[in-house]
C-alpha cells in the first residue's frame, strides 16, 4: 500500500511538471466589407462525371485590421460523380493565393486545400433541399511551431441549402448556411471552459457562413450567380514562450481569440456543357 501511495505521488509530481494555463488571453475583431468576383466552368459526362475549373478572386473594400486591398484568390478543380439525382460525391484541390501574407517568400502567401465531399439532395416541386458534409485538409508548407498551429489542419463543413426554381423564368433563388468545425486543433489551441485547462479540451465552430443569392441564366450554357455572403468567424491564436518553466510556475502559453465579421458582395460567370 505504501509502494503504491509513493508511485502514485510520484505520478502526480511528474505530470505537474507539464502542467500550463493561458497566461493572457486577449481578444481581436475584424469587421470586413468584401467584394468577390468568379468564373466556373463545368464539364459533364452522361456517365455521372463532372469535371469542375473555377477562379475567385477576392477584394477587401473596407477592413478594419489591414485597410483596402486585394485578400485572397482561389483557384480550384474538382472531379465529382453523380450516379443519380439524389447523390454525389467530389474530391479536389484548391491553390489559394493570400494577398496579406508576405510577398517575399512564396510559402508565406501560397496555400494548398485539398477536400472530399459526399452530398444528398431531394426535390420537392420546384424546391430543392441539399446537405453537403465536405472533410478538408489546409496544407502549409511555411516554418510553423507544430505545438501552436498545424502543418496540416482538418476542418469539416455542413452545408444545408435550398434553391427554388421558377416556372418558365431562368431565374432561380437559393440560401445556405454551413457550419466549419475543427477537427485536430493542437492541444493548446483546443476550447476549454472558462480556459480552465484542468479540463478537457474540445474542437470548436470556427466559422458559421450564411448566403442568399439569384442565378439568371443567360442561354443553355451560360448562368450568372449574384449573391450576399455573411461570415463569422472564431479562431485561436497561440503563442507558447518556450523556457519559461521556473520553481511554482506553468508553461507561459498566451492566448488570442479573434473575431471576424465579414460581409461579402459576389458575382460568378458559369459556363456548363
Amino acid at each position: 500500500m505504501k509502494r503504491l501511495t509513493l508511485l502514485l505521488v510520484a505520478i502526480v509530481s511528474c505530470l505537474s511538471l507539464f502542467a500550463w494555463t493561458y497566461d493572457t488571453t486577449e481578444q481581436t475583431t475584424e469587421q470586413s466589407v468584401q467584394l468577390r468576383a468568379g468564373a466556373d466552368f463545368n464539364k459533364k459526362w452522361n456517365n455521372g462525371l463532372h469535371l469542375g475549373v473555377s477562379e475567385d478572386l477576392r477584394f477587401d473594400l473596407y477592413n478594419s485590421l489591414t485597410g483596402a486591398n486585394f485578400n485572397k484568390s482561389y483557384t480550384t478543380l474538382t472531379l465529382a460523380y453523380a450516379p443519380n439525382k439524389y447523390f454525389k460525391v467530389d474530391a479536389g484541390y484548391v491553390l489559394k493565393i493570400m494577398g496579406t501574407k508576405d510577398w517575399s517568400d512564396v510559402n508565406e502567401w501560397m496555400r494548398h486545400r485539398a477536400f472530399m465531399s459526399v452530398t444528398g439532395s431531394y426535390k420537392i416541386g420546384q424546391l430543392k433541399l441539399s446537405l453537403r458534409e465536405r472533410v478538408m485538409c489546409e496544407i502549409r508548407t511555411d516554418s510553423v511551431n507544430l505545438d501552436e498551429k498545424n502543418r496540416y489542419n482538418w476542418l469539416l463543413r455542413s452545408k444545408l441549402s435550398a434553391e427554388y426554381s421558377l416556372r418558365s423564368k431562368p431565374l432561380k433563388p437559393y440560401a445556405w448556411i454551413e457550419l466549419v468545425n475543427t477537427l485536430n486543433v493542437p492541444e493548446y489551441q483546443k476550447k476549454y471552459k472558462n480556459n480552465d485547462t484542468s479540463n478537457k479540451g474540445t474542437q470548436y465552430i470556427t466559422k458559421v457562413r450564411t448566403t442568399v443569392g439569384l442565378t439568371y441564366r443567360l442561354d443553355q450554357h451560360s448562368t450568372l450567380n449574384f449573391y450576399y455572403r455573411f461570415n463569422y468567424g472564431y479562431d485561436r491564436d497561440i503563442n507558447i514562450n518556450k523556457g519559461y518553466y521556473t520553481k511554482g510556475k506553468d508553461l507561459r502559453v498566451e492566448l488570442t481569440e479573434e473575431k471576424t465579421y465579414q460581409h461579402a458582395i459576389g458575382v460568378t460567370y458559369e459556363f456548363g456543357w
